[in-house]
């Protein structure tokens, strides 16, 4: 009886934690402004200051890169997943929030410090 509630309560536990997912399957594809869906595509950076690219590793800037560790998970609308950060050479952990917002056309990551990149449209092919 007490393996049953404990085992009942481990899973009520899971239940409110929202549902885990891999890292890769926080998006399906490639999202970012015009910079940053060349460099998907290309590979090459233009030197633009003003350049996001969101993927299924990670969230890049023209000035940091974050790194989605770990397994990510749904709570509410968002996914959210630990991600390791590198802005200007120092490395910080962070959570990073990942919000589908079809009616303003892709995703938005949010941190918690309240800052907030997107929309990020699909990169087109």
């Amino acid at each position: 009886m007490r393996a049953r509630r404990f085992l009942l309560s481990v899973a009520i536990g899971l239940a409110l934690c929202g549902q885990a997912l891999a890292a890769a399957d926080i998006v399906d594809g490639s999202y970012g402004n015009k910079e940053g869906c060349l460099y998907s595509e290309t590979g090459e950076s233009s030197g633009a200051d003003v350049f996001f690219l969101l993927n299924k590793e990670g969230v890049t800037t023209a000035a940091s890169y974050c790194e989605f560790k770990g397994e990510a998970r749904k709570v509410g609308g968002a996914t959210v997943v630990t991600a390791e950060c590198n802005d200007e050479g120092a490395q910080e952990p962070a959570s990073v929030e990942v919000t589908l917002t079809p009616d303003e056309g892709g995703y938005t990551v949010s941190f918690p410090d309240g800052t907030r990149w997107g929309p990020l449209a699909r990169c087109k092919k």
